[in-house]
């Protein structure tokens, strides 16, 4: 008997060390061995076993590197030259050594991310634009949400409560490609779906879906899905679509009406939402020495999260993101790197917050505003006395003299809104099998088959919006 445990330990201890060498070789950018070690483990365990999950997960995050950074050095230039103009070698190797332009050394290659280009050419703007004293013209969304938001004030509630309704009428449509998997294969597909058990969404109402059935997942769940099965045919995509309507609110606390008690630390929602949720909620080293250099002293909630909402925008800018996936620790890279997208300036807001032990939930799904819909991040604070305030920390300060206006988002959210989900990687319903394309979120959908996931670039999603 005790051979027989030896043997078992033997074996667990040898597949722990297998899994970290993949890891290893993912972070080496030595891809091909990460996959083929994750395809060694795999073939040797059940597909239900919690091995083969780690085995697959680590896989499918080699194969996303490759597709995240797809660039080799020529494209790149020719990239460049097209975004930035005329550039030195000199200027390309710093734009490198800060990581303003992306790349990673993969397979022995020189690899840059996808979006690179673009993304320096964003910086190297912020750059001209902070080094010029006169202010620059607004862009047309920033003039958007600066004249809404002068509307909005005038008829925002004086208890705080939500106001100025918005209504929807949404078409979603999921288009696999053809021939992605057999011919009578059956796809499982989750769709985004607004959630119901929040003050700011309201009238959810089901439309249209072109699958006999389908399985609306419950308000309570995190994530909210709309849940689809369709048959592969040959040579034809697979397409998904429903349609529904719904109606959102916008909201707006001042922090000078604001109530911040004392915390019920011994409260379920306290412990809750004060935890880490590794590994881009997180309290390490780097997040817990930067805090406490910020708020020193300082103990309430309210000039707390001022002060690292500050922190946040003048640091870093937005920027396109490489997949959440294929990322280690996001707080770290935007701290690193000084950018991110806004989910990831909302990990790294809520890792601030929550080491300071003030309550933060995830809050996502879509930006609604009209010519600008899209994925979109924001998160809730909770203080004692006064309940869940919203915040966006990517939306930052508005450009505007009233200070009401320029800290809105600070405190407040608009009604082009569409919130699907109030907490990062939960559970389906139903339960799906094998690693998502986007562990943490859900915005897009998600799709699998028998065979496993099927990852982004195998389909495509759009939204069409009616506001009524």
């Amino acid at each position: 008997m005790q051979s027989f445990l030896f043997i078992i330990l033997l074996s667990f201890n040898m597949l722990a060390a297998q899994i970290e060498s993949i890891k290893h070789y993912i972070q080496a950018g030595e891809l091909k061995k990460a996959i083929l070690m994750s395809d060694s483990i795999a073939g040797t365990v059940s597909k239900n076993s919690k091995t083969f999950q780690v085995a697959d997960s680590l896989k499918q995050i080699a194969l996303r590197t490759y597709i995240d950074f797809s660039v080799d050095e020529i494209n790149m230039e020719t990239q460049l030259a097209k975004r930035i103009g005329s550039y030195t070698q000199a200027q390309k190797t710093d734009w490198e050594k800060l990581n303003w332009l992306e790349y990673k050394i993969i397979d022995g290659q020189k690899k840059y991310f996808n979006r690179a280009a673009g993304n320096l050419k964003l910086r190297l703007k912020q750059q001209t634009d902070s080094a010029n004293s006169h202010s620059e013209s607004l862009d047309a969304f920033s003039k958007f949400k600066v004249s809404y938001l002068t509307q909005l004030l005038t008829v925002q509630r004086a208890d705080s409560k939500p106001c100025a309704p918005q209504n929807y009428e949404i078409s979603y449509t999921i288009t696999l490609q053809p021939n992605v998997v057999p011919q009578g294969e059956t796809i499982r597909c989750w769709m985004p779906w607004p959630k119901e058990n929040h003050s700011r969404q309201a009238d959810v109402k089901f439309i249209s879906c072109n699958a006999s059935t389908y399985q609306i997942a419950a308000t309570k769940n995190a994530h909210r899905s709309i849940y689809i099965e369709q048959k592969t045919m040959n040579d034809k995509p697979t397409v998904f679509s429903i349609s529904f309507s719904y109606t959102a609110f916008a909201q707006n606390f001042y922090e000078s009406d604001m109530v911040a008690l004392p915390y019920k630390k011994s409260s379920v929602l306290y412990k809750t939402y004060t935890r880490e949720q590794q590994p881009h909620i997180t309290f390490n080293s780097k997040i817990q020495k930067l805090t406490d250099e910020l708020v020193g002293n300082e103990q309430n909630p309210l000039k707390v999260v001022a002060i690292i909402y500050d922190y946040i925008c003048q640091h870093t800018i937005w920027s396109g993101a490489q997949e959440y996936s294929i990322l280690e620790c996001i707080p770290n890279y935007v701290l690193d790197n000084r950018k991110g997208d806004c989910g990831m300036q909302t990990f790294l807001f809520m890792s601030m917050a929550r080491y300071k032990g003030i309550p933060v939930r995830w809050q996502s799904g879509w930006m609604m505003h009209p010519h600008e819909v899209n994925l979109h991040d924001w998160c809730e604070v909770y203080y004692e006395g006064t309940g869940w305030v919203p915040l966006d920390m990517s939306f930052q300060y508005m450009p505007s003299a009233d200070k009401r206006i320029k800290n809105f988002y600070l405190t407040g959210i608009d009604a082009y809104r569409m919130i699907v989900n109030d907490d990062i990687a939960a559970k389906f319903q139903p339960r799906k099998k094998y690693f998502r394309s986007e562990p943490y979120d859900f915005q897009r959908g998600e799709l699998e088959w028998r065979g496993g996931n099927i990852y982004f670039d195998k389909w495509d999603y759009h939204m069409d919006v009616v506001y009524k």
